[in-house]
């Protein structure tokens, strides 16, 4: 039986110290062979070499495949390289950005057509939030924004949650108006695995860190841990 996957980090993991590399693991877990495919995406981030570095010696150290797909210099033909991967694993950055370049290279199709096949889709906060129907974003300079994304799961999604002190106001301010009827607020060192499009599991790999839907019950802001 064919399993989707998502693995939707809040903040946290390779890209700030190899660690543990508890979340790391966690998406290897998911794929039930040895010496798995893993594809880094670091258009967020401009193809930040220092970020690709970091990825090699977090996988290479799981004993994965390891390889990336870069925009900003020469780009392979994109959907031999990604429907050859068992894990696609998306970087932090510019979230408005990546969207704009992945739709222009036809990205953002392969990426859908890949989870369909069953290949594993992660990533964190610009890469946590892009597999949803829209993501909160500090892409801009001076405030947070909503923008649309792939729409390869149901909601909206915002990472950091409680580690930008601007997050958690913005949410329920746009709740209380009724701009957004609910969202997915994923915490630092958290991930939100998603089975299936609908099943969610809560990924603690920090210090009892949370994932929640929030959203107004009887006039009141509700959060509920997912």
């Amino acid at each position: 039986m064919l399993i989707k996957n998502i693995v939707a980090i809040g903040g946290g993991g390779f890209g700030r110290s190899l660690g543990s590399l508890e979340i790391e693991k966690y998406i290897i877990s998911l794929i039930s062979k040895k010496r798995p495919k893993i594809c880094f995406i670091p258009t967020a981030s401009g193809d930040s070499s220092l970020y690709k570095l970091n990825f090699y010696r977090a996988f290479s150290n799981l004993d994965c495949i390891t390889s990336h797909i870069d925009f900003f210099s020469r780009t392979e033909n994109l959907e031999e390289k990604v429907l050859t991967q068992d894990i696609i694993y998306v970087g932090g950055g510019n979230t408005k950005s990546m969207l704009a370049v992945w739709k222009e290279w036809n990205l953002h199709n392969v990426l859908k057509n890949a989870y369909e096949k069953g290949i594993v889709m992660s990533g964190v906060s610009a890469g946590a939030i892009c597999w949803f129907e829209k993501g909160i974003t500090d892409s801009f300079a001076n405030e947070l924004k909503i923008i649309d994304c792939l729409g390869i799961v149901d909601g909206i999604a915002c990472p950091h949650f409680d580690e930008e002190k601007e997050r958690e106001p913005y949410v329920n301010d746009l709740i209380k108006r009724e701009i957004i009827r609910s969202c997915i607020c994923i915490e630092g060192n958290c991930a939100l695995h998603i089975k299936n499009d609908f099943e969610y599991t809560s990924i603690d790999f920090g210090n009892g860190k949370k994932c929640f839907r929030v959203f107004k019950e009887n006039n009141n802001l509700k959060k509920e841990i997912l």
